[in-house]
C-alpha cells in the first residue's frame, strides 16, 4: 500500500505544512506545480528531499487559481486545460531530473479532482495531457470515477486512491468541502478508516452505508492541523496491521 500526501503547497515566503517531516513518513508526494500553490524554489526543494528519502514524486496538477487554492471550479476549453496540465507536469519533471529522477504519476488537485470524478470532458483533458506527455505515467484518482474510466480506456494505468480523513457520500464520491462533516477530524476514526481501506477496500459513508473503495494508495492531507502526528499514527497502524508500505511505482 502506498501512503501519499499533498506537499509543496506554500508560495514565496508563505509555508503550508511541514513538508520535510511528512517526507519521512509517506511513500509518495503529490507536489504542487505552481498553479494552485507552489513555486520553483519549493518544487526544487521537495524534489531534493524526496530523492534523498526514496519517496516517489507525483505532479499534483490544478486549475490556474492561486487565489482560490485551486478549490474553485473553472470551465475550461478542454484543449486549454490539457496544455496547462502538460505545462505543470513538465515544470515539476525538470526539477526531478536535477536529482536523476522523474515525475512518477499525475494526480489532480482540489476542484479539478472533483470535476474529473464526474465530468467526462474535464477527465478527458487530464487523460489527454498525461497521454501526450508520457503514457507510462499512472493517474492517481478515485476508483470508478470518470477519470479512472477515461484513463483506463486510453490505456493508462489507474491507481485507486482513498481518503481516511474525508467523508464519503453513498455513491463513493467525497462530500464537498464546506459541507457539514466533509472532514473527519477525530484521529482514532481516521486511523481506523485508513486500516479498513487498506485491508478490506471499503469505507463507511456519511449516511452510514458501506461503500466499496478498492485502493492502492491512501492520502493524508499535509495542510490539516497536526498532520505530521496524524500521518505517523496512520503509518504505524497500517504497519501493525501487516500492511507493507511502498510507492506504487518502482523507483530507480
Amino acid at each position: 500500500m502506498d501512503l501519499n500526501a499533498d506537499l509543496g503547497e506554500g508560495f514565496g515566503v508563505w509555508r503550508l505544512g511541514d513538508d520535510e517531516a511528512l517526507l519521512g513518513i509517506v511513500t509518495s508526494a503529490n507536489v504542487a506545480c505552481g498553479f494552485h500553490a507552489g513555486d520553483a524554489p519549493t518544487m526544487r526543494r521537495i524534489c531534493e528531499w524526496a530523492a534523498d528519502r526514496g519517496v516517489a514524486v507525483g505532479a499534483q496538477v490544478a486549475y490556474r487559481d492561486l487565489a482560490g487554492f485551486g478549490r474553485r471550479r473553472i470551465e475550461y476549453d478542454p484543449s486549454e486545460l490539457r496544455d496547462e496540465i502538460i505545462y505543470q507536469i513538465a515544470a515539476l519533471d525538470g526539477f526531478c531530473r536535477l536529482q536523476d529522477e522523474k515525475v512518477r504519476y499525475v494526480k489532480p488537485h482540489g476542484a479539478l479532482y472533483h470535476a474529473a470524478t464526474t465530468d467526462v470532458r474535464q477527465a478527458s483533458a487530464v487523460v489527454a495531457a498525461v497521454a501526450d506527455y508520457d503514457r507510462s505515467l499512472p493517474v492517481l484518482c478515485q476508483p470508478a470515477s470518470a477519470l479512472a474510466t477515461c484513463a483506463a480506456q486510453s490505456g493508462l494505468r489507474v491507481v485507486g486512491e482513498g481518503f481516511a480523513d474525508r467523508a464519503y457520500q453513498a455513491d463513493g464520491t467525497l462530500v464537498p468541502r464546506g459541507q457539514p462533516g466533509a472532514l473527519v477530524s477525530d484521529v482514532d476514526a481516521v486511523v481506523e478508516r485508513a486500516v479498513r481501506l487498506a485491508l478490506v477496500g471499503e469505507v463507511v459513508a456519511i449516511d452510514s452505508s458501506v461503500v466499496e473503495c478498492p485502493v492502492e494508495s491512501l492520502c493524508v492531507h499535509g495542510d490539516t492541523p497536526g498532520a505530521v502526528d496524524l500521518a505517523q499514527r496512520v503509518r504505524s497502524a497500517l504497519e501493525m496491521s501487516g500492511v507493507r508500505l511502498a510507492p506504487f511505482v518502482p523507483l530507480r
